[in-house]
């Protein structure tokens, strides 16, 4: 036997990212990931779906139907100026109350800054690309810029509350720029493989098109411009400075990648066929050139911003070869590098008192690199 399949709320055209069913089955609610952002809907009686309005732009965790009600829903969300909280959802009037209220760590919420969405051409060919803007509250003059490369490579920036963009933002007074370059998640499953093997190297474009959309804005800087990013994120941050060495002035690797061979030889073995999948077989002999051409590791004679590298000594997924190898290949020309080791971590710095220096480090470094001027 075989069951007819029914679309439901077919006008929606986004990943469908989270779904609840009323005990009683007589309502249906979900949520959609658009552009970054989480739509909340509801489903009519014809399968249309009734978009339920939450304040700012939210990122959705979570939700459900209680116990015995169809007319409530419980809804955990964020946005770029406010944690995680929940909230209740009256269905009979789609009134929105808020049930928690997390704390910022004593800060003023008044001061954080919201994420705008931003499109611009995608690099090499037609698409669009998309990210998330933050600018300082107030701000007058080019404004210094500072790129953030998400992981994954199948990750995806959404404006969610980050005390790490809040502090560049609000207290470094840069702005931020979050990219999501092909290979994202949540724009469907072609993007999301576009970056794939070999179609690595036309993904790259990416950074230009990014870089290409800074300049073309008239209140932030391409003079000044740092990039940042940890694991995947680090190896489009090297990326950046190998290939577009003229263009920035400061790279923070968390993490990263180096060169892609190496990473491939030496990662776990367990995730090695895995990582195969995404970034190619490093043993057939025309995908290996092509990972050679766009590691950075062999271009790093065309480094010329300021480099620093974070990095944990247990890294079972990023080894810290990755890292000790870049480092060593930038000062061998001469440049100095800042080098974090973190001993007792590894895919990233998840102790708190390392986590707290690695934040004020790269603070320190962007401000000395960004915002101070260059000595002649």
């Amino acid at each position: 036997m075989q069951g007819k399949q029914t679309p439901l709320a077919a006008e929606v055209k986004w990943d469908v990212e989270e779904l609840a069913v009323s005990e009683d089955g007589s309502r249906v609610a979900f949520a959609a990931n658009e552009d970054g952002a989480s739509r909340l809907y509801l489903l009519d009686r014809q399968h249309h779906a009734q978009q339920i309005a939450l304040p700012g732009i939210p990122v959705i965790s979570n939700f459900e139907f209680p116990r015995h009600r169809a007319d409530q829903l419980a809804v955990t969300f964020q946005t770029a100026t406010q944690p995680a909280d929940v909230y209740q959802v009256d269905l009979r009037g789609m009134r929105v109350v808020r049930w928690t209220r997390s704390e910022v760590g004593g800060l003023d919420p008044s001061t954080f800054v919201d994420a705008q969405l931003v499109r611009y051409p995608a690099g090499g060919g037609p698409g669009t690309m998309r990210a998330f803007l933050y600018k300082p509250r107030g701000a007058t003059g080019k404004l210094p810029v500072v790129v953030i490369w998400h992981g994954g490579p199948e990750g995806q920036s959404r404006p969610t509350f980050s005390s790490f963009v809040q502090l560049l933002a609000s207290e470094l007074r840069l702005a931020v720029l979050l990219p999501n370059v092909r290979g994202s998640t949540g724009y469907g499953k072609a993007y999301l493989a576009a970056d794939d093997g070999v179609k690595r190297e036309q993904a790259l474009q990416d950074i230009t098109a990014t870089l290409d959309f800074i300049a073309r804005q008239p209140d932030l800087d391409a003079s000044r411009i740092g990039v940042y990013g940890g694991s995947y994120g680090g190896y489009m941050t090297l990326a950046t400075a190998a290939f577009h060495g003229r263009r920035i002035r400061a790279a923070v690797d968390v993490v990263g990648i180096s060169n892609l061979v190496t990473f491939l030889e030496n990662t776990q073995a367990y995730r090695r066929d895995l990582r195969r999948a995404e970034y190619g077989d490093e043993r057939d002999p025309a995908v290996r050139s092509v990972q050679e051409r766009i590691s950075p590791l062999l271009s790093v004679d065309k480094i010329e911003a300021e480099l620093f590298v974070q990095q944990g000594y247990n890294d079972p997924r990023v080894p810290r070869s990755e890292a000790e190898q870049i480092v060593k290949a930038v000062r061998g020309r001469g440049k100095d590098v800042w080098y974090l080791l973190g001993l007792n971590e590894g895919h990233g710095f998840a102790k708190k008192e390392n986590r707290d220096y690695a934040i004020a480090a790269t603070a320190l470094f962007l401000q000395q690199k960004l915002l101070e001027p260059i000595k002649m």
